[in-house]
């Protein structure tokens, strides 16, 4: 297999580098204990805030999983991928730009403000899913896409850590800032790094597979959304897959969501949790790339269980969890497995679905994924405010990943599984 990548795979894998910096930024790190700082000026106590946290990630992806499979199929035709991808980046740039107008003692407005860049971010990593089929090949997928959490990873390290530093430097008044004002600028860093390195993505990629348009193009993706929801049903492995990527990805993505809100709630101070975070994000770089490399070799199946059997014990060893030192072992551990098992998990479903119809299959493998994420946020917060307990809170996703893991067992490795026929359309290579 060749070894250098083309033009529009490295195009495509540089979006993970751009907006991999808001994951980090805004949904894991700064942008929570900044809202955490906000609602306790407020009055609301920790687990308090912490379900509020939950329940916006919660709405975001519920909206995100209503629109996914029906802008996606609209999406397969012609012309149509890219618009939906900029206008979403957009929105999430925009928005992410908007969070340093906020004042720090407006938490409501912060949430709001939040869950629209979630919805942009979120919308665009859709098509951006879907257009790994158009910059690539099967046998080459396992690792572009691994390669691309992992420059994820990398990439995001560079304004966060320049973020890290402005809120250090305004903590120790080195610099005549407020924590507040600091932690607004990173937002902006956050938003100026997505938007400028997305324009590869735009100048380099196109839609290769697709759908010819048709008069009304609305109704005819309605149609065709049935369609497919009929030809998931008789799909079996396909149909296995997406149930088992339901339950353990929802477990994945709410460690990460709640991952520094967590960390808060057991006493640990701002700044060791964010160098924390930026330690996982180095760890997970080498690490994603090799369960890219080892699903090669073995199988994407296999490395996703080996993932998920990290989490089980993640989700365990959270429940006894008491200092500093344990939650930078929960973290190094999270490192190693939360880039992996979302890559290895994309190639292999891109390797299932018809070309030409990948929009309309990954809205549905984001709906799968992203509806899921509703549950976990309100799961962890739920038992969190019953047992007045985080730590409980956290253990209480094994239940997520232990479901996810029986139903995988029952799916074949994608070099066993049958891709899915055209549904409808024509497509163009």
């Amino acid at each position: 297999m060749e070894k250098k990548m083309t033009k529009p795979e490295k195009s495509w894998a540089l979006y993970d580098w751009a907006n991999s910096a808001y994951t980090i930024v805004i949904v894991t790190a700064i942008l929570p204990l900044y809202f955490k700082a906000s609602a306790t000026e407020a009055g609301i106590n920790a687990a308090t805030s912490t379900a509020y946290w939950g329940y916006a990630n919660s709405f975001a992806t519920l909206v995100i999983s209503i629109l996914a499979p029906i802008l996606g199929t609209i999406a397969d035709f012609r012309g149509f991928k890219k618009r939906f991808f900029v206008f979403f980046s957009a929105l999430g740039v925009v928005f992410t730009l908007l969070l340093a107008v906020v004042p720090s003692d407006q938490w409501l407005l912060l949430l709001v403000f939040y869950v629209l860049t979630s919805i942009g971010f979120y919308g665009a990593n859709v098509f951006y899913d879907a257009f790994l089929v158009d910059v690539t090949t099967e046998e080459r997928m396992n690792r572009i896409s691994a390669n691309g959490f992992a420059l994820g990873y990398i990439g995001s390290t560079i304004p966060f850590v320049i973020s890290i530093a402005i809120i250090v430097l305004a903590q120790k008044e080195i610099i005549p800032l407020s924590v507040s004002v600091a932690s607004q600028i990173a937002f902006v860093i956050t938003a100026l790094w997505w938007g400028l390195f997305t324009i590869p993505m735009l100048k380099n990629v196109e839609q290769v597979y697709f759908v010819e348009r048709v008069p009304n193009p609305v109704r005819t993706s309605f149609k065709k959304l049935f369609t497919t929801l009929k030809n998931i049903k008789a799909f079996r492995p396909l149909f296995l897959f997406l149930i088992a990527y339901f339950f353990y990805i929802d477990g994945v993505h709410t460690v990460i969501k709640m991952s520094t809100a967590y960390g808060s709630d057991l006493g640990i101070d701002s700044t060791t949790l964010l160098i924390v975070l930026f330690a996982t994000q180095v760890i997970a770089a080498p690490f994603t790339a090799l369960f890219g490399k080892l699903g090669t070799k073995y199988s994407e199946k296999s490395m996703i269980m080996v993932g998920i059997i990290i989490y089980i014990f993640i989700c365990c060893y959270a429940y006894f969890l008491d200092s500093a030192l344990d939650f930078w072992i929960l973290a190094m551990l999270v490192g190693t497995a939360q880039g992996g098992i979302q890559a290895l998990s994309r190639s292999y479903f891109a390797k299932l679905v018809p070309k030409e119809s990948s929009n309309e299959f990954f809205g549905f493998y984001s709906i799968f994924g992203k509806f899921a994420a509703v549950a976990g946020p309100v799961l962890l917060g739920a038992t969190a405010q019953i047992t007045g307990s985080t730590n409980a809170g956290v253990f209480s996703l094994v239940i997520l990943f232990i479901i996810g893991a029986i139903l995988l067992l029952r799916v074949p490795n994608a070099n066993e599984a049958v891709s899915m026929p055209p549904v409808t359309g024509q497509s163009k290579k």
